[in-house]
């Protein structure tokens, strides 16, 4: 299961639509270290002012990896994750997030980051499995 709802949230759902709000706290409290990561990206990302953040330091377990993978590979935890922070989100290996301001996603950065090439030349024997 990706994520751990309330039975009020789960009643909310049933009656209607939720906030992004209430989803976006039930994906933190559900998700630790996959928020932990992403929040992480974001605050990088609004330090540095760059157009590119990113996250390469492998999970330090496969709990946490499912909860990355988790959280990226559903269109509705990753949608309101971006438009929570602001940001794009993009994944590589398992573990690689990396967040680009909506202004540089047409930009060579992360064309490259999300393009089979960058796929490629980001692969090594250890992340394989991953």
């Amino acid at each position: 299961m990706s994520l751990d709802v309330s039975p009020d949230l789960l009643a909310a759902a049933e009656r209607g639509a939720v906030s992004d709000d209430e989803f976006v706290a039930c994906v933190r409290t559900s998700l630790p270290y996959a928020w932990e990561v992403i929040s992480s990206v974001a605050a990088d990302l609004e330090v540095s002012g760059s157009a590119m953040a990113d996250h390469e330091v492998p999970p330090p377990s496969e709990a946490e990896r499912g909860q990355l993978l988790r959280a990226l590979a559903s269109d509705a935890i990753r949608g309101g994750l971006e438009r929570h922070f602001g940001m794009r989100l993009a994944f590589q290996n398992c573990h690689r997030v990396a967040a680009f301001r909506p202004d540089a996603v047409d930009g060579d950065t992360y064309r490259a980051f999300v393009s089979p090439r960058g796929q490629l030349l980001n692969q090594s024997p250890e992340l394989r499995d991953c």
